[in-house]
């Protein structure tokens, strides 16, 4: 096994496994895993844990990790879910190669594996239904009580197992139980369910069972079968701990998993919560698991976030062992750190408003230079039209400008970037509404670049679109899905839906933007200059409807939190 070098991230993680490499422990293998559930699609939390993962094992020659779907609910699961995963593991850039698995494929050895424990004395098979069993089990302050079928003979237990695997019952009245300790400090040690009834069909194995295992039996032992050496998962899992052990132990299972417990990954101003994420979905507050809102691997891909932001963003946070929220705007700077390095800039109107060039030939049209990224030269150049007739922004005219407002106004002058300084001589207004709707302007010819050979100076340089020469475009403008920091603090009898931000979305159609059909590819993310950058919608866009995500703002808030920081730190 051949060591990391020194420049990988280092935590309490790498420094348990190097160690153990370093003694031989495991016979110096190292075999990871990254087990999701099929019941629904991967969010940025399971980014963590796929970095971690897939991570570790890659950064160790010799190391391989596993994908396995811990598919043990089929009431919940679906093979939509399954191949999203493959796909979502696939685009931050990571394979399993022949390393695939499913806990399905172990079923006929895990029923083997709870007969035994049921011939041990270890299981048997409660008649209690669910709400008895909670009453039963007791509180985290007052112990359970054994249920009155705990002492069933091992005879009768195995007829009545055999009998709930043929279907003979109906769900919920029956399920197999570890034989514990209803006093135990851990509730998760009070005689925990290994199967329950469910007649539903599986994706893989069809109508063959009639049960199915509960988790935390499945867990630990296919890990064990598959020769994991490293369980890492998150803190939730601490308390099951004991229960992994005493099942392998109970059933004498020679390679024992060492769990290593890690934060998770919690965020401001969203939900991580797949049952949350469900109800989102299941309620419309959302268009569906890809909706660029979602803390979703498909919604932060749709919205234009890439692989490189996400793992940057999973190593600044880093492996820690308690559990805390990190800030929105950290995940917003390092998707905005790399897209501005590699997203080409456009120019894009948002709020259009005619502009006419009255001292403009009709029928000319210009090419002029642009930089495709302003600090960039190997991005190149591109070529813009200029024409008599243009969009500006209404945002950048005041026909009565308030004070230190230097765009453009009535008399006044300004720069049209990469084209040529132009003056508004005119107002064009509709007579009902009063609502203007067109500039008349004119232009300078001896200013093309947006420079005066006479020296003279402007203080504003606005964006423009030729109207002939831009698309109509949708531009849709994200922000945070929940009006809070903090979505799951509610007030009584309300729950996190209360907290929905409903200006989370704002839908602007009739933008223009700067770009040909052949640029607009789904998927291509861009600058839009002095706006955000944007991403080509890969769901709703089309040649002939235009649709652009926005991603994320230009203002890097995050930036100037360490700005702050710093220099109370320098103080």
């Amino acid at each position: 096994m051949t060591y990391p070098d020194s420049s990988q991230p280092s935590d309490f993680i790498r420094a348990i496994i190097s160690e153990d490499l370093r003694t031989n422990k495991n016979d110096g293998r190292l075999v990871t895993r990254f087990p999701p559930e099929p019941n629904g699609y991967l969010h940025i939390g399971h980014a963590k844990s796929i970095f971690l993962n897939f991570g570790v094992a890659s950064e160790y020659k010799g190391g391989i990790c596993n994908l396995r779907f811990d598919d043990t609910n089929p009431s919940k699961e679906d093979v939509k879910y399954v191949e999203s995963i493959k796909e979502d593991v696939r685009w931050l850039g990571f394979d399993w190669n022949d390393r695939l698995f499913y806990a399905s494929d172990y079923f006929d050895t895990l029923y083997d594996y709870a007969v035994e424990l049921i011939k041990k004395g270890k299981a048997y098979v409660d008649s209690l239904n669910a709400e008895e069993i909670r009453a039963y089990r007791g509180t985290l302050t007052e112990p359970g009580k054994n249920s009155p079928w705990r002492d069933r003979s091992v005879e009768e237990n195995l007829k009545l197992f055999e009998r709930m695997r043929a279907g003979e019952f109906d769900e919920g009245a029956h399920v197999l139980r570890t034989k514990i300790d209803m006093a135990a400090p851990n509730i998760n040690m009070r005689d925990p369910a290994l199967y329950r009834i469910l007649k539903v069909p599986h994706h893989r194995t069809g109508d063959k069972w009639h049960i199915y295992p509960m988790y935390d039996f499945t867990h630990c032992l296919s890990d064990s079968i598959e020769g994991v050496t490293h369980s890492l998962c998150t803190l939730e899992f601490q308390d099951h701990r004991p229960l992994y052990d005493w099942v392998l132990d109970e059933l004498g299972i020679q390679n024992h998993p060492q769990q290593i417990e890690f934060a998770r990954l919690n965020i401001s101003y969203t939900v991580m919560s797949k049952r949350m994420l469900h109800k989102l979905v299941d309620r419309g507050d959302v268009s569906g698991w890809n909706d660029p809102r979602m803390p979703t691997l498909q919604g932060l891909r749709r919205r234009g976030y890439t692989a490189k932001s996400i793992r940057n963003f999973c190593n600044r946070i880093g492996v820690a062992k308690r559990d805390a929220v990190v800030d929105m705007a950290l995940l917003e700077h390092s998707v905005r750190e790399d897209l501005n390095q590699h997203a080409p800039r456009v120019m894009a109107v948002l709020h259009p408003l005619r502009l006419i060039i009255e001292n403009y030939p009709e029928n000319q049209v210009e090419e002029l230079d642009a930089a495709n990224h302003p600090n960039d030269e190997t991005m190149g150049t591109r070529k813009i039209l200029f024409s008599r007739v243009l969009y500006v922004d209404q945002d950048d005219f005041r026909e009565t400008p308030p004070k230190k407002f230097y765009r453009l106004t009535p008399g006044h002058e300004v720069r049209l970037r990469y084209a040529y300084l132009i003056t508004c001589v005119g107002v064009v207004k509709d007579e009902q509404t009063g609502q203007i709707i067109e500039l008349r302007c004119t232009y300078d010819p001896a200013t093309r670049g947006g420079s005066s050979p006479d020296g003279r100076k402007v203080k504003a340089t606005i964006h423009w679109v030729s109207a002939t020469h831009s698309l109509p475009a949708e531009v849709r403008l994200y922000d945070h899905l929940f009006a809070t920091s903090n979505p799951n603090a509610v007030e009584s009898g309300k729950d996190f839906i209360s907290n929905l931000n409903p200006a989370s979305l704002k839908t602007l159609r009739d933008a223009r933007v700067e770009l040909s059909l052949k640029d607009a590819v789904p998927g291509t993310r861009y600058q839009f200059e002095r706006h955000a950058y944007f991403c080509v919608d890969q769901v709703d866009s089309s040649d002939d409807a235009l649709v652009f995500n926005r991603t994320v703002a230009l203002r890097d808030t995050w930036a100037k939190v360490q700005q702050i920081q710093t220099k109370s730190e320098d103080k």
